[in-house]
């Protein structure tokens, strides 16, 4: 069951065309306008590259894949980083308005664009507790205001035969 729930959140989230979002993502040195600073905690190592990547707060378009968001004129921003070797690790997504959105953290391993769930992980914004299915945009939304805004995700990795969860908090 779980796998799932990571295949229906492994296909939104590998992009066929791995720019698109990106640049609109990018947060600028000295911009005060909607950014997100994300804080990404647990990892279960620094290999590969985090992909943070936001959505709009709707179950219908939550983990859609970006080319239908992008075509239909909506919301997806994605941003790309390797993770340092010491923490706190971080990441920014410049988002197009203040308001509420839905947040994705890929932990790819092996710097691929797929995702495993053998070996990579996932977190989402409000660090939902993971189930036989992706979880609801509720449970992964975050508000952004004016300015930069922090928020911290815990990433999760399969710990188990049907066990997945964060390493340790």
């Amino acid at each position: 069951m779980i796998a799932l729930l990571l295949a229906a959140a492994a296909q939104a989230t590998i992009p066929s065309t791995p720019r698109l979002g990106v640049a609109e993502a990018q947060c600028h040195a000295g911009e005060h306008g909607p950014e997100l600073i994300v804080t990404v905690e647990g990892l279960k190592d620094r290999a590969g590259l985090l992909r943070g990547e936001l959505y709009p707060a709707n179950d219908k378009d939550f983990l859609e894949d970006d080319n239908v968001l992008v075509s239909a004129g909506k919301t997806f921003r994605r941003t790309i980083v390797e993770p340092i070797p010491a923490d706190p690790v971080r990441l920014c997504i410049r988002a197009p308005a203040p308001g509420t959105y839905s947040l994705a953290v890929i932990h790819a391993r092996t710097g691929k664009r797929g995702f495993s769930l053998l070996r990579d992980g996932i977190g989402f914004g409000s660090n939902p507790k993971l189930g036989y299915g992706k979880p609801k945009s509720a449970a992964a939304m975050v508000t952004i205001g004016s300015s930069p805004t922090p928020t911290t995700v815990v990433m999760n990795y399969r710990t188990g035969l049907i066990s997945f969860g964060p390493l340790h908090r």
